[in-house]
Order: structure tokens, then sequence, then C-alpha cells
């Protein structure tokens, strides 16, 4: 594991669930749709996942995955990296990418990108979402490289532009490429949040 994942772990052992709020826009997929999500964190996007769909989640975050297995005992969790899938060529109908693939240097989100076309099913979805460069938070911290940056935990986030997604995830077909934003008032004042949302069908 790599500093900057190792931080995760750090991250969540010192102060548990992270994340709160309800996760929207999820995509309706058929009852027995077989999904993978990568980078599941502490399950917020995993308690929102619908009984009806078999689920498999991956996390280099022992600390991450503990937290996960409370939320959704009925998913089947592995500790691994989204960059090297322990898992068949053709397994799921669905990958879910939210807020992982910015975590990571470029040629990680490469080799996430490759890993999760190779393990969709032709006609399969991918749905992606992370920050965009228009995110009040973007420049923010050490940048280590284009558009990555470095905050005070060891935590990277890189900040997407739309173009940027869709060369990424070239080998797929796009379906839709979008940045979503909204305000965030903090201190008396509104902040713009952003992030890119873009669903990919391997053909």
């Amino acid at each position: 594991m790599d500093t900057h994942q190792k931080a995760w772990d750090k991250d969540y052992a010192g102060r548990g669930r992270l994340w709160g709020g309800a996760v929207l826009d999820l995509p309706l997929l058929p009852e027995g749709s077989v999904v993978l999500e990568l980078g599941c964190g502490d399950g917020k996007t995993l308690s929102a996942l619908p009984d009806g769909w078999k689920i498999v989640a991956l996390d280099v975050s022992p600390q991450a995955l503990r937290l996960a297995r409370r939320v959704r005992s009925d998913a089947n969790l592995i500790l691994a990296d989204a960059g090297r899938l322990p898992l068949r060529v053709g397994s799921f109908d669905a990958v879910f990418a939210f807020h992982v693939t910015g975590h990571l240097l470029a040629r990680e989100r490469s080799a996430l990108a490759r890993e999760a076309a190779r393990a969709l099913v032709p006609g399969g979805r991918l749905f992606f979402r992370d920050f965009s460069d228009q995110d009040m938070r973007a420049g923010q911290g050490d940048e280590v490289e284009p558009g990555t940056f470095r905050r005070g935990s060891g935590i990277l986030t890189h900040y997407f532009t739309e173009n940027e997604v869709g060369e990424l995830f070239s080998s797929l077909q796009p379906v839709s490429i979008s940045t979503h934003r909204w305000k965030l008032r903090i201190k008396g004042e509104d902040l713009v949040r952003a992030e890119v949302v873009a669903v990919f069908l391997k053909s």
C-alpha cells in the first residue's frame, strides 16, 4: 500500500465513520444485477444499494472494510487495490467508482480504468463520480501532479475535467458526462461544490 493509501487507513482508524448524508441518483438496475463498488470506504454507498443486487465491494483500507461490514453484512467485501482486481474478466453488470479514482495518482487512475473495463460484462456499465476542477477545494494543498493535491492528512485529491474523464475511460463508450454543481454554505458564505458524473458502456 502506497503512502497516500495508508493515509486513508489512518484516517478511518482515528475518526471512524467519516461520511454522512444520503446517496442520491443511484441507477435503476434489474434485480439480481451483479455489482462491484471500487473503494467502498466506510460503506456510505453500500448502505444505499438495493437488497436485490449481488454486491462485491473492495477497499485498500482494512479499517474502512471493518466499518463497511457494520452497514452491509450481506456484501462480499474484499481487501484489494482497484488497479489490480482479484476478479475474473466479465464478472459484473455494473461497476461503481464514486469518489475513489480522484484519490489516486495518474498511473493508478489508468490502472483502475483498465481493471474496471475488464471486470464488466459486454453491455455492462461503469458509473463514475469524482470532484471537478470547478470545486471550491480545487488547488488547495501541495500539487504533486497536474490537478492532484495532497492536503495535511496525506490524502490525495485529483480534480477532473469532463474531457479528462472521457479520456481516462476511452476503452468504454460514453453514455453521459456532465458536471453537477451545488452550493455549500460555510460561515455565511455560499461556496461551490462540483463533481463530474459519468456513465460508460462496455460494448
